[in-house]
C-alpha cells in the first residue's frame, strides 16, 4: 500500500502551479474586463442558483476538487501512529489555532486597522471570507510544499488524509461558532448544503472512482487519470475566478488598494501557524522531514471549497468571495516563502534536536 501512494505524494510543481499567482492576476482583467462589456450574461450566470447554490459555479468547483481528492487514499490512515508527535501537532494547528487566529487578525486588520479605508457594509463579509479561508487545511497543494522539502511523503498522505476526514465534521461547526462570535448571521441550511456539496459528495464519489481505478490498473491508472483530469481542472478554477472579477470589477475599480488590504491578515496567519507549526514539531524532538509538512498543511488553505462557500453563503459579489479569492492570488508565493524558510533552517532545526538528545542522555547518566 505504501509504495502505491508514494508517486502521488511526490508530484513536482506544475507549470499551473508555479505561475499561479500570474493567472490569478490575468483572470483579475478578463473578469473585469468581461464584467463590463458583458454585464447582462455575467448576471445571468451569477443568477443560476437552486438553494443559493449557484450551478454553474457548484460544476466547476466540482471539476476542480474531485480530482485532488482522487490523490488521497484513506487507507494512508494506518500510517498516522508512526508519526503521532508530527499527527498532533498538525492537528491542532489546523484544528484548534489557525481558524481561531484568522479570526483574530481578520478583527485587528480588516475592523480596526483598515476598517476607515473599507466599505462599511462589506466588512462583515470579508471577515467572512477570511474565516472561510482558514477553516479547511489544504489537500492537493501540500503534496507539492512537502516535496520541495524533503518532507515525509507518507507523514504527509496521512495527515491529508486524517485532515480530510475531519473536515466532513469539524468545517460547518467551526464556520458557524467563529461567525457567530463576530457577530455574523449564519445561514445554516445554506452552510451544511455547501458541506455536502463541496466535502462530502466529492469524497465519495473521488473514493469510489479511486478504487475503480486501482481495480483495473493500479496506482499507474490513477496517475494517468490525474494527469488528463489536471487541464480541466485548470480550466475550472481559471473559469471560475473570471466569473467571480465578472462581478467584483466595479468595487475592485472603485478601491483597488482592497486586495493588498485583505493580503495582510492572510499572510500574517500563514507565517504565525507555519511558524508556531514548526517550532512545536522541533520541541517535542519531531524529525525535519515531518516538522516541514506539519508547518506547511498547518499554514496552506483549501481555498477552491474556500470560494465554493463564500459563493453560496454570500453571493458573487460579496466581500467574502473576494477575500477567499485573495487567498488564491497568493497561496504560491507565501507557500514558496515558507517553504524557502524551512530549507534554509534545516540545519538549525536539526541542531536543536541533537542539543535535546545530548541533555537528555546526560540527565540519564
Amino acid at each position: 500500500m505504501i509504495n502505491q501512494t508514494r508517486g502521488a505524494a511526490i508530484a513536482p510543481l506544475s507549470f499551473f502551479e508555479r505561475y499561479l499567482s500570474l493567472w490569478v492576476l490575468l483572470c483579475i482583467i478578463a473578469g473585469i474586463v468581461l464584467g463590463r462589456l458583458l454585464p447582462g450574461p455575467i448576471q445571468a450566470i451569477g443568477n443560476l442558483e437552486v438553494a443559493q447554490v449557484n450551478l454553474p459555479v457548484g460544476i466547476l468547483i466540482w471539476v476542480m476538487i474531485i480530482p485532488m481528492l482522487l490523490k488521497i487514499d484513506f487507507r494512508a490512515l494506518g500510517q498516522v501512529k508512526y508519526h503521532w508527535r508530527g499527527i498532533g501537532v498538525t492537528l491542532f494547528i489546523n484544528w484548534a489555532v489557525k481558524p481561531f487566529s484568522m479570526a483574530l487578525f481578520a478583527w485587528i486588520f480588516i475592523r480596526q486597522v483598515f476598517a476607515p479605508y473599507l466599505p462599511p457594509e462589506q466588512i462583515d463579509s470579508y471577515v467572512a471570507g477570511l474565516i472561510l479561508l482558514a477553516a479547511a487545511p489544504c489537500t492537493a497543494m501540500v503534496f507539492v510544499w512537502s516535496r520541495l522539502t524533503g518532507g515525509d511523503p507518507f507523514f504527509t498522505l496521512g495527515q491529508v488524509a486524517l485532515n480530510d476526514t475531519i473536515m466532513v465534521f469539524a468545517f460547518a461547526p467551526i464556520v458557524g461558532l467563529l461567525l457567530g462570535l463576530s457577530a455574523i448571521q449564519v445561514p445554516w441550511d445554506t452552510l451544511l448544503i455547501s458541506v455536502v456539496m463541496y466535502i462530502l459528495i466529492p469524497v465519495i464519489l473521488a473514493q469510489l472512482w479511486r478504487h475503480s481505478l486501482l481495480a483495473r490498473g493500479g496506482q499507474r491508472a490513477v496517475e494517468r487519470m490525474l494527469v488528463q483530469l489536471g487541464p480541466w481542472s485548470t480550466v475550472a478554477l481559471l473559469l471560475t475566478l473570471v466569473l467571480l472579477f465578472g462581478f467584483q470589477g466595479q468595487a475592485i475599480l472603485k478601491q483597488p488598494l482592497v486586495i493588498a488590504m485583505l493580503a495582510v491578515p492572510i499572510l500574517v496567519q500563514v507565517l504565525f501557524n507555519s511558524s508556531l507549526a514548526y517550532g512545536l514539531n522541533r520541541l517535542f524532538g519531531e524529525k525535519h522531514a515531518v516538522a516541514c509538512p506539519s508547518a506547511l498543511i498547518g499554514a496552506s488553505n483549501f481555498f477552491e471549497l474556500a470560494v465554493a462557500t463564500a459563493i453560496s453563503l454570500f453571493g458573487f459579489e460579496s466581500g467574502a468571495a473576494l477575500a477567499t479569492v485573495v487567498g488564491v492570488l497568493i497561496e504560491v508565493p507565501v507557500m514558496l516563502l515558507v517553504v524557502h524558510l524551512v530549507n534554509a533552517t534545516k540545519l538549525w532545526y536539526e541542531r536543536g534536536l541533537t542539543d535535546r538528545s545530548a541533555a537528555t542522555q546526560g540527565v540519564g547518566n
